[in-house]
C-alpha cells in the first residue's frame, strides 16, 4: 500500500525588521531556519524591511505580494500558508505584523496584535501584570518634551536606577545611572530609541530568565537560566559578546523558588494573553523575592540566545518546539 503524500505547508519565516534589533533578528531566523521539520514544512526566509517583504534566492530578490501573501517567481506563484514571526522590535513585536496577518487570515506563531501591543510597551506590561500579584520595581514614565527634574526623580526612586526606552529591546538605550548628574544624558540616550522613557528603581539580586510555551495540550515551563553579566548589567555587549556573561541553565535555585518563578511566569503569560514561545525575566532579591523585569514576546533564537539553551536543557530539540508552536496555532487561530 502506498503512503499518502504529505502536502507540506509553506512557512514564511519573517525576519529582520526596522529597529536596532534587525541584525539579531536575522541571526535568530537563520539559526532556526535549519530546525523546521522538513517533512512537514517548506520554509521561506522573508526579510521584512520598511515596506517590503523580500525573499532572496541565488542573488535575486522576490517581493512577497501582500495582497494575497504569496511569492511570484517567474510563472510560479507560491502561496504562503503560515507566518513564523522572528522579528524583534518593530514591526514584529509591536503588533504591526500581527495586525496585517490577522486581517489577511494568515495563521502565525506569536502573540496576537493586542497582546503584542501590550507586551512591547514596558509600562503597559507592568500595569497589566500588576493585578496578578507580580512584584515590580517602582517607575516614572517620561514622554518626549517633559521637563526632567533629576533631583525629584532620584528622591523618588533612589540611586542607582535604570533608564530605558519604553518600547525597545536588546538593551539598546538602557543605562544604569549612579549619580544625579548622569541622569539627563541617560534619558537622552533612551529617547533615541523610543518616544517614551521608563526610569526604574534599582532592584539588587540575581537575574533569571524563564522560557514558557503554552499550547492547548500542555504548559511547557523550560529550565530557568541565571544570567551573570560581567558588565554593570546584562547590556547589549553582555548579551551578544562571547565571554561577557555566564548563563547557567538550569539555574542553581531551590525547588521552592523555581516553583514560585514558574507560577509568576505563567501568571504574566496569561495576564498579557500571550501565545507561542515567550521569555519572562526577573530579578530575585537576596530575600528570595522575584521582581519581574520584562516580558519578551519573541525571544532570541540565535546560537548564543537563552531559550535554545533552555530547550536543550529540557531534553528537547528546537524542531520539536517549533512544530509544537506551529501545529497549535494552526489549530487554534
Amino acid at each position: 500500500m502506498s503512503k499518502e503524500k504529505v502536502v507540506k505547508k509553506n512557512i514564511a519565516l519573517l525576519a529582520g525588521g526596522n529597529s536596532s534589533e534587525r541584525t539579531i533578528a536575522l541571526q535568530s531566523a537563520v539559526q532556526i531556519s535549519m530546525s523546521f521539520d522538513v517533512e512537514k514544512y517548506n520554509v521561506w526566509l522573508i526579510d521584512v524591511y520598511k515596506n517590503r517583504f523580500i525573499y532572496r534566492e541565488n542573488g535575486v530578490e522576490y517581493d512577497v505580494d501582500l495582497n494575497d501573501f504569496s511569492i511570484k517567481k517567474g510563472d510560479q506563484r507560491i502561496k504562503l500558508d503560515y507566518a513564523y514571526v522572528m522579528i524583534h522590535g518593530t514591526p514584529g513585536e509591536d503588533g504591526h505584523i500581527q495586525g496585517y496577518l490577522e486581517m489577511m487570515g494568515i495563521p502565525f506563531s506569536s502573540c496576537d496584535m493586542v497582546s503584542s501591543v501590550i507586551t512591547f510597551d514596558k509600562v503597559t506590561t507592568k500595569r497589566t501584570v500588576a493585578d496578578a500579584g507580580i512584584p515590580l520595581a517602582k517607575e516614572i514614565l517620561l514622554r518626549r518634551g517633559d521637563v526632567v527634574d533629576s533631583e525629584q526623580i532620584v528622591s523618588q526612586l533612589g540611586l542607582p536606577l535604570f533608564v530605558k526606552p519604553n518600547a525597545s529591546g536588546s538593551s539598546y538605550g538602557v543605562t544604569k545611572v549612579k549619580s544625579v548628574d548622569e541622569l539627563p544624558a541617560a534619558v537622552a540616550a533612551a529617547f533615541e530609541e523610543s518616544s517614551e522613557v521608563l526610569v526604574e528603581e534599582f532592584i539588587a539580586g540575581r537575574e533569571v530568565a524563564c522560557g514558557i510555551l503554552v499550547t492547548s495540550e500542555k504548559e511547557l515551563l523550560l529550565p530557568i537560566t541565571e544570567i551573570i553579566a560581567k558588565n554593570e548589567f546584562f547590556d547589549y555587549e553582555a548579551k551578544y559578546t562571547a565571554g561577557m556573561s555566564d548563563e547557567i541553565t538550569p539555574a542553581d535555585l531551590d525547588d521552592e523558588l523555581v516553583e514560585r518563578l514558574n507560577q509568576l511566569t505563567l501568571a504574566a503569560y496569561k495576564a498579557c494573553r500571550c501565545r507561542g514561545l515567550v521569555r519572562v525575566d526577573f530579578i530575585v532579591t537576596p530575600e528570595g523575592v522575584p521582581y519581574m523585569i520584562e516580558l519578551n514576546s519573541i525571544p532570541g533564537m540565535s546560537a548564543g540566545s537563552i531559550v535554545p539553551k533552555q530547550i536543550a536543557a529540557a531534553g528537547m530539540t528546537i524542531k520539536e518546539v517549533l512544530s509544537m508552536v506551529i501545529e497549535d496555532s494552526l489549530c487554534n487561530q
